[in-house]
This record gives C-alpha cells, sequence and structure tokens, in this order.
C-alpha cells in the first residue's frame, strides 16, 4: 500500500506521524502523478480522493473515487481476489 497527495512532505510527516500509517506517504507537490491518472483538479490545486488498486501486470484492477475512496473495504476485496487468481 502507498498513499500520494499533492501535500508538502512536511505536512506528510505530520499527519503520517498523527495517524500511525503503517505504509508510506509520498508528495505528489508537483502534481505530476495526479494529472497523469486523472484525479487533478487544476482549477483547485488538489487531486481528487481516489483509490486504485494495481495488479502485479501494472494494469488497473480497481478505481474508487470520493466518499467510497475513504473506506478500505473495496480495496480491501480487489487485493484479495488478485491474491487469489
Amino acid at each position: 500500500m502507498l498513499a500520494i497527495s499533492t501535500d508538502f512532505i512536511a505536512t506528510l510527516a505530520h499527519w503520517s506521524k498523527e495517524l500511525g500509517a503503517e505504509f508510506p506517504l509520498v508528495s505528489d507537490h508537483d502534481r505530476k502523478l495526479s494529472e497523469l491518472y486523472s484525479v487533478l483538479i487544476p482549477q483547485m490545486g488538489i487531486a481528487n480522493r481516489t483509490t486504485f488498486v494495481v495488479d502485479m501486470d501494472g494494469k488497473i484492477a480497481l478505481v474508487e473515487e470520493g466518499s467510497a475512496a475513504i473506506d478500505p473495504t473495496g480495496a480491501d476485496t480487489a487485493c484479495s481476489r488478485l491474491k487469489h487468481k
């Protein structure tokens, strides 16, 4: 698991510690990844909250956006399915 945010590294370090994150938080402050994955909201300079599950071949197996992306259940289920293929 990897979290990517448009926030600065210092902000991510704070939230990682505050939330006790057990996965890396990566800064996309230049917004290149957000643009590449078509989740950037250019007029606001932020990315739409989105969860991507990527399989071992690099193919996107699941995309959840908005409030659905906050709940990890869908991503967990998709990862479980991929694991048992």
